[in-house]
């Protein structure tokens, strides 16, 4: 998955931390979310504004940061 544009980094905005499309949600809390025992779909119900490709992207993310 290309998840390049959907996982942003910016200096100002959660302390460079990398976000989901510019929002201030961050691949950690997806992660700690999934880890906690959260279903894609509870995120979804309690997320709005996110959709499954953005989850998705978050788990690409955090593979390829673990590759290195």
């Amino acid at each position: 998955m290309n998840y390049h544009d959907i996982i942003t980094i910016e200096p100002g905005k959660r302390s460079g931390k990398p976000c989901i499309r510019g929002m201030r949600i961050t691949v950690y809390d997806i992660l700690e979310y999934l880890a906690g025992g959260m279903t894609e779909v509870e995120i979804l119900e309690d997320f709005s504004e996110l959709t499954a490709e953005d989850i998705k992207a978050c788990l690409a993310f955090a593979a390829d940061r673990e590759k290195s």
